[in-house]
């Protein structure tokens, strides 16, 4: 059985260039395009993985990270945050709300399947 990764980003060509990288090695992908359809996706059934973006409309990275960490469904999912953004007290305010790690847009296809296997045993 493939291990299940739900993708939280407003940016469709970021969602399909992550949801391509991950079928290609085997990961079934779920797409979300903010952070509330994200808690939506998250919360009606599991996933081994998430990653999301911080800046989004109707719900931020954070926000979402913080309301997801408030339902059972939530709690040992690990999240990794995929933005544009690298400021360090954004990073350790991830950290605080429970992602597990962050990583800097552009991404490489490589480092991004390295990070998935590392989060997903």
């Amino acid at each position: 059985m493939s291990k299940s990764v739900l993708t939280v980003d407003d940016s469709p060509s970021i969602r399909r260039m992550i949801a391509m990288t991950l079928q290609e090695a085997g990961y079934a992908v779920t797409e979300a395009v903010d952070g509330q359809d994200g808690l939506t996706k998250a919360l009606a059934q599991p996933f081994d993985a998430i990653i999301t973006d911080q800046n989004m409309p109707n719900m931020d990275g954070l926000s979402f990270i913080r309301a997801l960490r408030q339902h059972p469904q939530g709690k040992g999912v690990p999240v990794v945050v995929l933005s544009t953004e690298s400021e360090e007290g954004l990073k350790q305010q991830a950290r605080e709300a429970g992602a597990l790690g962050w990583m800097v847009k552009p991404f490489t296809q490589d480092k991004l399947l390295a990070v998935i296997k590392k989060v997903v045993g």
